[in-house]
């Protein structure tokens, strides 16, 4: 029985030249398929999209004036709420108007809604008020779903 031997000669340099070069590979194909796999856009955009952005405004009577209750929405969040076309009056007359509105304010921008908002009783009225007007403000903002025919 004649066996011949052979040495196989492995150079450690070529070696982890390959192993990285099929490591860098594998993850390129990786990387391709998770970005050229078709996925269900619609479904992403119709959970995440709720507004249609932009600034939506409100009227709201006080004696004889009319303040405007602003709210500002981007696609999927409310961002801000404020009054414009406010009068030194008005602000005379009703005191507890801009506390009430910066507190609702805040709750629905923590909220994203004006389901369970809280007020004080010493203003529960002007804060009901001020909470149907953001509310008519965001109705006007939504993106309403049409009937497919």
């Amino acid at each position: 029985m004649s066996a011949k031997t052979k040495i196989v000669v492995l150079h450690m340099k070529e070696l982890i030249y390959t192993l990285i070069f099929a490591g860098l590979g594998i993850l390129l194909i990786i990387l391709l398929l998770f970005m050229f796999l078709p996925r269900d856009k619609e479904k992403e955009t119709a959970e995440t999209a709720n507004y249609v952005a932009g600034v939506y405004t409100s009227s709201v009577l006080f004696g004889d004036h009319t303040v405007d209750v602003q709210v500002i929405v981007d696609e999927s969040r409310i961002q801000s709420i404020s009054m414009t076309n406010l009068n030194e009056t008005v602000t005379t007359m009703y005191p507890l108007m801009e506390p009430a509105l910066e507190n609702i304010g805040q709750q629905v921008i923590d909220r994203q809604s004006t389901e369970g908002i809280t007020y004080n009783k010493e203003n529960q009225y002007t804060s009901v008020v001020l909470l149907n007007a953001i509310e008519n403000a965001l109705s006007k903002a939504r993106i309403v779903d049409e009937p497919a025919e």
